[in-house]
Order: structure tokens, then C-alpha cells, then sequence
């Protein structure tokens, strides 16, 4: 209850923040501009909900993954200048194209402007509020990176009472804001000085926050004191501002129970690599924030992260920063020592890893996905969890977050963090556009085996298929299928005639091929997609070119870059195989 009642107290007090300040004439004069306390209530509300609908769309859909912050500044700024211009510049409106499909009811007023336009003129003037408001409270953030990923429910309540606070304090101002301006006498001429000041205070506005100044004039403010946090934040229990730490948001110490749970430790590794052979256990890194990655090294997924644990791990060691990364097999090859250790290597990973053959330590954190983030807190709690790829700015934010609570905790200095997270380039993949699964060719998981017998080991002889069915997996020749693979059986000489072959008709932009040999022997493979060799322009990393022809070699087990081209589409892939004791174990698409 306290802390719903402190998300409603915060709404309240973000009026009075430096990031809103300089947004009250928006507020006031879009609602005087409205003409009517209706529709000053449809502005205030359509931002109440923008404020909600935003914060959960960015935790929830993966549609917004790997968007940059900028264009929420340049939508919000562009519909504030639009705006602004609409009521500085009213026969805008009319000229319009296409207005009068908005609303019936204002197609009768379109000469008087957008002051007095129709309904969704006002729920755009609130809408386009929602984006800006999302930075304006510790406590709204607090409810974003760590009571949301832990109790969305609970979260979602606060996220409500914070927006109720907000919308209710910026209806007293804008009815204040009124009513001062009429007890002045000053007429609401749609062609007065009035509203052209309104019109070009939006604009102002709008063009502060689509240049992103916006930051120096809350700067301003907050050297001058015009900033209420500092109330939100005494109720948080945080201390006071000193010249060592920075002033920050975090959870007290006697809350963290109720919202998050203790890290459990980490459970009988196989083994320990960057460690120089010494064991590691998170009680001897208690005081420090640790950033957990669950992952494997023939997961495509897995490595696309690498990039951002990377640059996290240099800017952020010298401050109380650790990474353990929890490598977790999914194929017994990737149990063996050796073998992960030359992955990292290759994949340029000096952080501390443990080997988690018996999946241990991912039961005891009821783990089920590769890759997987957990960051624990100075007081060993998972503050912040995230499956799978993306949200690397959220991420950073919340590493941010618990590096400056340890800072203020232990009284250190703590380096000034970027406002801004641009983390590292990786290809961008889009989940909605890949229209095929990963597909495991080992009897335990060959589901998609289009021409034998699916769960069934043993040697097999397939033939080619009459047709190619999409998202259907064809070994042709002679095969022995294991649990975790499947196996070429017989020598087959030239790889131009070859019988022994694989293919699948995929939709996606990108092919990767887990494999190996047995004995870790030289393979060539030929690649083609669509009959016809691979073009250099979307050969992916391992592919090789030989008389015109493009091949993969494989000889140890990992994942092979088969195709990574640069525009989604529906392909037919064929894989032909030179020699006996080739192993294919999965497919997966990017």
C-alpha cells in the first residue's frame, strides 16, 4: 500500500519535476485551446493513458526491440510543432487533406482551427505527451526496470496510480491556468494574441524536445531548485546527495524482499574458465553488481548478445561490475571443456564462465531459455530478467541503476553515466519476418522430418521427395539418426554427384547450421539456394568459394553461417555432402 500510494504521490509531484516544467504551457494553453472543459479533460485523459499504454507496449512487445530513443523524441516533438502550428496558423487545418474523415461533428467548425477541432485533435494533443513523461519521476522509473519485470501485475498498479496522480495535478493546473486567464479578462479570440502565443509556445516546446535541448532547460531548472523529486526520493529512503555518489533512484533495502527474490547460488559447476582454475561463487562477489548470461556457444542467439556483455563488461568492471557467464549445453558436444573454452576465446569473452553440464544452476534459477540475462544487486537480489535477445538499453539502465545504488550505499564516487545508451551494431532481425522454426535433425527433436521416420533412431535410406514442402526437413541417401544428430552413412565421392543431401524450403533472411564430423575429420559441403551456388553479396562467414562453386568445410562442432543476406525472403536450400561421418544437428533462422 505504501508504495501505491507513493506511485500516486509521485504522479502528483512530477508536475513540479524539471522535465515537465518546461511542458506546462503545452498542457495549459492545449487546453485552453480546446475551448472547453470537456475537452480539456480528453487532453489530460489521452495522456494519462498514453503515459500507461507506452511504458507496457515497451515491455512487452518485441515489435519495438532495437527502436532508438530518438524517435519517440521526433515523433513527440513533431506532433507538438503540428500541433502549434495548427493553432498559430488555423486555415492549416482546413487545407489538410483527408480532415474531414476525423469527425463529423468538427467538420462543421474546420474554419475556426484546430482550437476548435475535433475529438482526436485533443487525444493527439495528449498522446503525443506520453514518450516525454516516461522519464519525469525516480519513481516511475523504478516501477519500469524493476517492479514491472518482477510482478507485472503489481507494477502495472503502481504504473496506474502514477498516471492517475499525474493526469489529476495536471487538470488542477490547466483549471487554474483557466480560470487566471479569465479573472485577467484576456479574451479567448482564436485570432488573438492569446492563442498565437499558445501556438507559439508549442512550437518552442515541440522543437526542444524533437532537438533534444529539452535536457539543458531541465538542467536549468534543477540548478535553480525547480525540481520536487528530491520529496519522492526522501520517501525512498535514498540519502542525501554528496559530491561522491550521484543522486539516484533504487528500492530500499527493507522493500527488496516483497519484490524481488534472492539469487541462488550457483550450483556445482563442471567447470570454471577466465578464472585461472579458481572456483568462483556469488557470496564472494556479495557487494558487487552481477550480471548472470545463461548461454551456449552454438546458439546464434547467444552470440548476437555478445557485442553489448563485451562493451558492458569494459566500461563497467572498474566500478563493482562482474559478469559470470553460465554456459549451459544443449548438445553434448558442448559439454566439452576444451571446446568452450576456444569459443570464448574466438568470441573474445574474458569474463568469468562456468560450465553448467547438469543444468544446475538453470533449475535452480527455473530457467528455460538461451540466452538469459540476471542481474543481482549489491544485496544479492535479481533485480532485472530478460529471455532472449534485445532490450540491451533497458538492460544497461538497470545495470546503471544498481552500480549507482552500490555507489551510494559505500559512499564512492561513481563516473557519470551516458543518458543515452547506443550499444554496439549487430544485425538487425526481425521475428515477425522469419517464417521458419529451428528445426534439430537427432531423433528426439525431428519433428519436421518430411521423408522418414520422425523419434526413430537407426539407419535410415531416404529418398528425394517428389515435392519440397516448406518448413519440412529432407535427408536424402543414407543416414543414421542418433538422438542429437543425424549422420551421413556412406561414401558418396564427388559433391556435384553426391546422393547424401539435405534439403529445405526456409522463409528468412538468414541460414545458420549447427554440424560437425565425427572425429572431427574435414568435410566439404556445397551450399546452394535456389539450384545455383551462393553470391558473395549473402554467402554467410564460413562459406568459401572453389570454381565458381560455394562450400562450408566443417570439421569442428559449432554453428556454421550458412546465408546472411539482407532482404527476407522464401528460398530453396540444398546441402550437398562429400563424405561419410558428416553431422547435421540443427537449423535455425534469422
Amino acid at each position: 500500500m505504501f508504495f501505491f500510494l507513493l506511485s500516486f504521490a509521485a504522479g502528483v509531484l512530477s508536475v513540479f519535476a524539471a522535465c515537465v516544467l518546461p511542458l506546462l504551457p503545452v498542457i495549459v494553453g492545449g487546453s485552453l485551446a480546446a475551448g472547453s472543459r470537456r475537452r480539456t479533460y480528453t487532453i489530460v485523459a489521452s495522456l494519462a493513458v498514453s503515459v500507461v499504454a507506452f511504458t507496457l507496449l515497451l515491455k512487452a512487445s518485441t515489435a519495438l526491440i532495437g527502436i532508438p530513443e530518438e524517435l519517440w523524441r521526433y515523433l513527440s516533438g513533431g506532433i507538438i510543432i503540428a500541433l502549434g502550428s495548427l493553432i498559430l496558423f488555423p486555415k492549416l487545418w482546413v487545407a489538410l487533406p483527408g480532415i474531414n474523415l476525423l469527425n463529423k461533428e468538427s467538420n462543421k467548425l474546420l474554419g475556426a482551427g484546430y482550437q476548435r477541432g475535433g475529438f482526436w485533435g485533443d487525444i493527439l494533443m495528449g498522446a503525443a505527451l506520453g514518450p516525454v513523461f516516461a522519464s519525469c519521476s525516480p519513481t516511475y522509473f523504478l516501477i519500469l526496470a524493476t517492479v514491472l519485470p518482477a510482478q507485472p501485475f503489481v507494477g502495472t498498479l503502481y504504473l496506474a496510480a502514477y498516471a492517475a496522480g499525474l493526469s489529476l495535478a495536471l487538470l488542477a493546473v490547466a483549471i487554474m491556468g483557466e480560470r487566471l486567464i479569465r479573472k485577467l479578462g484576456v479574451t479567448l479570440d482564436p485570432e488573438g494574441r492569446l492563442f498565437k502565443g499558445i501556438g507559439i509556445a508549442l512550437i518552442v516546446v515541440g522543437v526542444l524536445v524533437f532537438t533534444g535541448t529539452m535536457r539543458q532547460v531541465e538542467t536549468w531548472f534543477v540548478e535553480r531548485g525547480f525540481d520536487a523529486t528530491f520529496i519522492e526520493r526522501y520517501f525512498m529512503g535514498e540519502p542525501a546527495q554528496t559530491s561522491a555518489n550521484p543522486r539516484t533512484s533504487f528500492v530500499p533495502t527493507n522493500m527488496k524482499e516483497g519484490l524481488y527474490k534472492k539469487a541462488p547460488e550457483l550450483v556445482l559447476p563442471d567447470g570454471y574458465i577466465n578464472t585461472e582454475g579458481k572456483p568462483i561463487t556469488l557470496a564472494e562477489l556479495r557487494g558487487k553488481v552481477v550480471l548472470l548470461d545463461i548461454w551456449t556457444y552454438s546458439c546464434i542467439n547467444c552470440q548476437r548478445t555478445f557485442p553489448y556483455l563485451k562493451d558492458w563488461y569494459a566500461k563497467y568492471k572498474e566500478q563493482g561490475f562482474e559478469i559470470i557467464g553460465i554456459h549451459t549445453p544443449e548438445f553434448a558436444f558442448e559439454k566439452v571443456r576444451a571446446n568452450v573454452e576456444k569459443a570464448a576465446k574466438e568470441f573474445g569473452l574474458t569474463y568469468p564462465i562456468v560450465q553448467d553440464n547438469q543444468y544446475q544452476t538453470w533449475r535452480a534459477l527455473g530457467n528455460q531459455f538461451w540466452p538469459r540475462k540476471y542481474l543481482i544487486d549489491i544485496d544479492g537480489y535479481i533485480v532485472y530478467d530478460h529471455a532472449g535477445e534485445g532490450n540491451y538499453d533497458e538492460a544497461e539502465k538497470a545495470i546503471q541503476t544498481a552500480l549507482a545504488e552500490r555507489a551510494v550505499r559505500l559512499n564512492l564516487n561513481l563516473a557519470t553515466f551516458s543518458p543515452e545508451v547506443k550499444p554496439p551494431e549487430i544485425i538487425a532481425i526481425d521475428p515477425n519476418k522469419v517464417g521458419s522454426p529451428e528445426t534439430y535433425f537427432g531423433a528426439s527433436r525431428n519433428e519436421y522430418l518430411g521423408n522418414g521416420l520422425p523419434g526413430k533412431t537407426g539407419g535410415q535410406m531416404l529418398m528425394e521427395p517428389i515435392r519440397v514442402d516448406p518448413n519440412t526437413l529432407y535427408l536424402i541417401g543414407s543416414w543414421n539418426i542418433m538422438p542429437e544428430y543425424a549422420e551421413t552413412a556412406e561414401d558418396v565421392g564427388s559433391p556435384s554427384i553426391g546422393s547424401d543431401r539435405i534439403d529445405y524450403r526456409y522463409r528468412a533472411k538468414s541460414v545458420y547450421f549447427v554440424a560437425g564430423s565425427a572425429n572431427g575429420t574435414s568435410i566439404k559441403v556445397e551450399v546452394l539456394r535456389d539450384s545455383k551456388p551462393l553470391e558473395r553479396g549473402f554467402a554467410g562467414a564460413d562459406v568459401h568459394f572453389e570454381d565458381g562453386r560455394s562450400y562450408i568445410t566443417v570439421s569442428g562442432n559449432r554453428l556454421y553461417k550458412v546465408i546472411e543476406d539482407s532482404e527476407y525472403g522464401d528460398h530453396f536450400l540444398e546441402l550437398i555432402i562429400s563424405k561419410p561421418g558428416f553431422q547435421a544437428y540443427a537449423f535455425t533462422f534469422g
